[in-house]
């Protein structure tokens, strides 16, 4: 399990990402910071050149965030399968706060340089 705390500025609202207009958190920063839980989350499993990569997101984003609002974003493993990793994420406004969002993100554990070699 892995929790991580962000602040939301105005460089991660919707109307900086491009997907809304409004200045509140835009649900791609929410995704990223997700993500970055479960990279988190995973990373003490990983052996020297193993990196993951996300294959798979579900993300519900249900609450709206105002610049300046601290969030804390944790992973929690669900399900592995040799190098699938699958996690369940929660964020929520800091000191247990509201929900902000919820879902679950996949991921696959992969050799980096044979990764890259394949593109």
């Amino acid at each position: 399990m892995a929790t991580l705390t962000f602040t939301v500025t105005d460089d991660d609202t919707a109307a900086a990402l491009g997907s809304g207009s409004l200045r509140v958190l835009g649900t791609p920063r929410l995704l990223a910071w997700c993500e970055a839980a479960t990279c988190a989350a995973i990373e003490p499993e990983l052996v020297d050149g193993e990196t993951s990569v996300g294959t798979r997101v579900e993300l519900e984003h249900s609450r709206a965030s105002r610049v300046g609002t601290v969030l804390e974003v944790g992973a929690t493993p669900t399900y592995r399968d040799g190098r699938l990793h699958r996690f369940s994420v929660v964020a929520r406004e800091g000191g247990g706060g509201p929900v902000v969002g919820t879902g679950e993100v996949t991921r696959v554990v992969v050799d980096a340089q044979r990764f890259l070699a394949r593109l």
